[in-house]
Formats: C-alpha cells, sequence, structure tokens
C-alpha cells in the first residue's frame, strides 16, 4: 500500500508542485491550505507523514505540531522554512518535528528525506548487533515494534528520537560524536544540518527516559565528545 503524505502549505504553486511529484512518485497525497484543515486532516485521517509549512495564516505549523504531540500523534513531520532561519528550526525540532528543509529546496533531496524518514519510522530496524529487545534496568526497547516502555509505562518518542536511541543502546558505552549521530539519522547526502540539533533530541529523551533528566543514568553526555548510553 502507498505510504499516504499529507501536505499542508497555503502556497498553491507551491502545494500543487509538491503534490504533482509525490504522486508521481507513487505516494497518496492530501492537501491542506491552513493550520486549522492540516490538524484536522491529520487527527482524522492519520497519514503516515505530513509536510508542514511553518508560515502558514491563522494558526501556524509550530501550533498545528505543538497539538498534534500533545494529541499523541507519532507520524514523523517535514518542517519547511520560508528562510535559513535557525530559530525556525530549533523551535520546530523542540516541538516533535523530525526534520526540516528550507525554501526552495531541490525535488530529489526532498524525497530523500522522506523515503529516510519513512523507512526510519515504519521500517524493520531490528539489528544483529542489539537483537529485537533491550533491557537495561526497567527500560525495554523493542526493536522491531518500536515500543519504548520503563515498567507498565509507555514511551512515546518522535522517529527521530526512537532512531537516536536505537543507534546509542545497541552499542552501550561506545561514545558517539554528535556529527556521527547526526550522520546516523539521515541516511541522504547533501546535509545541512547543526550539530546542536542533536543536544535538542538528546534533552527530549533525557525528559521522557529519565527518572531525573539533570542526573542521567541511560544517555550518558560525554563531555567534549558527545554521548553514550550506559554499559548494562
Amino acid at each position: 500500500m502507498a505510504a499516504t503524505i499529507l501536505i499542508v502549505e497555503d502556497e498553491s504553486a507551491v502545494a500543487r508542485g509538491l503534490e504533482y511529484a509525490l504522486t508521481q512518485e507513487g505516494y497518496t497525497v492530501t492537501l491542506a491550505r491552513t493550520g486549522e484543515d492540516g490538524l484536522q486532516a491529520a487527527v482524522n485521517q492519520a497519514p503516515d507523514l505530513v509536510i508542514l509549512d511553518v508560515r502558514l495564516p491563522g494558526m501556524d505549523g509550530f501550533e498545528v505540531l505543538r497539538r498534534l504531540r500533545a494529541d499523541g500523534a507519532k507520524m514523523p513531520v517535514l518542517f519547511l522554512t520560508a528562510r535559513d532561519d535557525e530559530v525556525d528550526k530549533v523551535i520546530g525540532l523542540e516541538l516533535g518535528a523530525d526534520d526540516y528543509l528550507t525554501k526552495p529546496f531541490g525535488l530529489r533531496e526532498l524525497m530523500s528525506r522522506i523515503k529516510a524518514l519513512l523507512r526510519r519510522a515504519y521500517g524493520d530496524l531490528a539489528d544483529a548487533a542489539g537483537g529485537r529487545v533491550i533491557r537495561h534496568r526497567d527500560l525495554l526497547i523493542d526493536l522491531e515494534r518500536r515500543r519504548v516502555s520503563r515498567g507498565q509505562r509507555r514511551i512515546s518518542l518522535t522517529a527521530t528520537e526512537f532512531e537516536i536511541l536505537r543507534h546509542l543502546a545497541t552499542r552501550p558505552g561506545r561514545v558517539y560524536t554528535r556529527r556521527e549521530l547526526l550522520d546516523l539519522i539521515r541516511d541522504y547526502e547533501a546535509l545541512d544540518q547543526d550539530e546542536k540539533t542533536i543536544n535538542v533530541h538528546v534533552s527530549h529523551l533525557r525528559e521522557k527516559l529519565e527518572d531525573d533528566p539533570a542526573d542521567p543514568v541511560f544517555i550518558l553526555t560525554v563531555r567534549g565528545v558527545g554521548y553514550q548510553f550506559a554499559e548494562r
């Protein structure tokens, strides 16, 4: 079955161009022109991926994403920003976006990012190094079902957060630099990402996983280098 993609974009030419290109690639596409319509479509239709413009009339993309994540929606979200604005990127990532593109962008780059997000979110990511289930203390990571829990509490992660956790936890004690983590969660070329975005994702992971995010026991900081998962 073709993946379904919701495009929330108020610029008609951009929206139609994206719709045509994605349809040619075999995706099932839905369009929404306002934040309100986009939010309703995302909730009612549960698309596999959302392409969300930041600058929308009425409810902007930030608010749409905030409400989606607050409602428990976990589909990948790709932000579109009108300019190379670091503030927009950081805010989007903090709210739970999985990736972003700055307009204007090439269709080849867009397609590669969409495919990467869909593979990360729905592909079979079990690997031999870590097995299908990773356990550490009361933390359980089910790689095949992409489920994370502590005791009886299920933990909801975005696709990007899960990927970072997966890479760290499958090799406990191994120190990853921020650049290595960024490269591992991006399986396409022509990256234009700031390594500091990894800090944002790790901060969110700690808030969800740790009893005390300021004193983590699972995801540890190696000063001046990067991060590692605690050895079991």
